[in-house]
């Protein structure tokens, strides 16, 4: 029911909103060098198929996709279109800018105490904890499991009971009970559960008409799986799923054309096609980088800005860069100073090896930096890793896969050693930084 309602409320703003989702597309090629990562990735058991969007504030500029959706004997490729579990990215294309509209409009502050709204917290002796606290993982608390039940009032009273952990405000610990709570604070604060609160403040006007929690099962056949034991549109992270599917930390659906949207907006400062959709302020506040574990660790309010969760930006983005990974294999990097996103979604196989996996979506970004410039221009040939076209199924054509998949992996093996001389180069003129990138890639 939940689901049809959303459905109808996306079909009447899109009657009332102009178009957003018609952005400008600059090439309807692919990436050669992703799809050889992504065809790597598949034949190492990581994934069973994915997609990578690239872009800029204009539009999309590449989508390379692999693999292919199975079920009820149709099959169907992977394609932007293709709707995935996106995990904790809920965290930051639901949660964090549904509170921070609730920022905006006045109803709370982001120094509010907890306590405030949560009197399961009165005399837990973390009085001081805020929203603040909850948006950069500082409040110190730990994860939980959520009952049975599903009670969400009582777990928050035991996570409220939570003993031995001293509260510091600048200690960075991640834990998706924060974001749990964030969602529960939105329902408390306006009366309407996130889903709901999501999408009439920002998918609707957004257009993101694929971007849900619970999706219809209508769509069934585009929703790629998460785990082969739940059907589709059945989220994976199981604390999501015993409070009805729909929670801050996990729950979300999207695909790689909605978040597109998405990333355009920020790099927009939370404004496409005469839409205001988040103040500019908002954005620069949620961006800015709050140092963490004596400034170890960097995070905005929701975003990763350099923490050991930064995989995808890696010798790849500028330091202003920010984004957000997901366990089910979902990623989002945006690079401001270079106007760039890189937007990646895979149906993931492999959960054990978690640095091969984090490997991988350090290759994606730096394959796709390789490939457009510092705001979405072509780079010269003689800078971009040579092109190989898709090889023929052929002994031969796997043979010279093969062969250049070594030639890149050495080149993008020795770029990650020279991480500290292209931080320094994200601060130097395009020029010089572009005969810097040459030097790199013939080292």
């Amino acid at each position: 029911m939940r689901s049809a309602i959303l459905t109808l409320l996306i079909m009447l703003f899109l009657s009332f909103f102009p178009s957003v989702s018609g952005s400008e597309t600059f090439s309807a090629a692919d990436i050669p060098e992703m799809r050889l990562l992504l065809e790597k990735a598949i034949s190492n058991s990581l994934i069973e198929g994915g997609v990578v969007v690239t872009g800029n504030h204009r539009g999309i500029l590449t989508t390379t996709a692999r693999g292919k959706l199975v079920k009820e004997g149709v099959e169907t490729p992977i394609n932007g279109k293709t709707i995935f579990d996106v995990a904790s990215l809920t965290k930051v294309i639901a949660t964090a800018p549904a509170i921070m509209k609730l920022a905006e409009e006045g109803s709370i502050s982001l120094l509010d105490p907890i306590a405030r709204w949560f009197p399961e917290f009165r005399g837990s002796g973390r009085e001081d904890m805020t929203i603040l606290n909850l948006l950069t993982h500082t409040s110190g608390l730990r994860d939980m499991e959520v009952g049975e039940g599903g009670n969400l009032s009582f777990f928050i009273q035991r996570v409220a009971s939570q003993k031995f952990l001293p509260f510091h405000s600048s200690t960075f610990k991640y834990a998706d009970v924060n974001y749990m709570i964030l969602g529960e604070l939105v329902r408390r604060v306006t009366g309407k559960a996130l889903d709901i609160y999501a999408a009439d403040k920002i998918y609707c006007p957004l257009q993101m008409a694929e971007t849900s929690f619970l999706p219809s099962p209508s769509n069934s056949l585009m929703i790629a799986p998460t785990s082969s034991n739940y059907q589709a549109g059945v989220v994976q992270d199981e604390n999501a799923r015993r409070l009805g599917g729909v929670a801050g930390h996990a729950g979300l659906f999207s695909t790689a054309d909605d978040l597109a949207i998405f990333g355009r907006l920020f790099l927009n400062k939370g404004r496409i096609n005469e839409m205001q959709i988040l103040e500019s302020e908002t954005v620069r506040q949620m961006t800015i980088p709050y140092a963490c574990n004596n400034g170890a660790v960097r995070r905005g309010l929701g975003w990763d800005i350099d923490s050991s969760f930064s995989a995808p930006k890696w010798g790849a983005f500028s330091e202003s860069s920010y984004g957000h990974t997901g366990y089910s294999g979902s990623s989002i990097w945006i690079d401001p100073e270079r106007d760039f996103f890189v937007i990646f979604l895979s149906v993931r196989t492999n959960y054990r090896d978690k640095k091969l996996f984090s490997q991988l979506r350090n290759d994606i970004s730096v394959a796709a930096a390789l490939n457009y410039g510092d705001a979405g221009q072509s780079i010269p040939d003689s800078v971009r890793i040579e092109a190989l076209p898709l090889p023929p199924h052929s002994r031969q054509g796997i043979i010279e896969a093969q062969q250049h998949l070594k030639r890149m992996n050495g080149k993008i093996q020795a770029r990650h050693k020279l991480t500290g001389k292209t931080r320094k180069l994200a601060k130097a003129p395009g020029s010089h930084r572009n005969r810097a990138k040459k030097r790199i890639l013939e080292s």
